[in-house]
């Protein structure tokens, strides 16, 4: 994950540095606003792969001298059956619609989003390896 870290990294400097020049240049606030959030993605997504390389280490495809044998087995417990993204799907599209319709509307569907979002991380957090 050390490449992509660096890749996504690289990407959130770009982005930083267009949001600064951008607002400097321009004064439009909206693209400036867009700008600046993707670069918080963009770093998001290198902090993430950055912090799991440094939890792992490195993988089979990070080598060159590695076989394919050296990636086999099991990745990751991916869950077979699950409700959570029917609920998570309800509540965004409930607090879209809230958006359109009135805050009450879109305080409920962020309700039901958390919910799912939770339910979705913590559904197997109790799973023996």
């Amino acid at each position: 994950m050390k490449v992509e870290a660096l890749l996504f990294g690289g990407v959130a400097l770009f982005f930083a540095g267009s949001a600064a020049l951008y607002g400097a240049w321009s004064g439009e606030p909206a693209g400036t606003a867009v700008l600046i959030i993707a670069f918080g993605m963009a770093g998001l997504v290198a902090f993430f792969c950055l912090i799991q390389y440094r939890r792992r280490g490195s993988r089979p495809q990070d080598r060159t001298d590695a076989e394919v044998v050296d990636a086999a087995g099991s990745l990751e417990f991916f869950p077979p059956h699950s409700a959570w993204p029917v609920i998570t799907a309800l509540g965004f599209a409930v607090a879209a619609l809230g958006v359109i319709y009135g805050l009450w509307l879109f305080l409920m569907g962020v309700g039901v989003l958390a919910r799912g979002v939770l339910g979705m991380a913590f559904q197997y957090v109790n799973r023996p390896d």
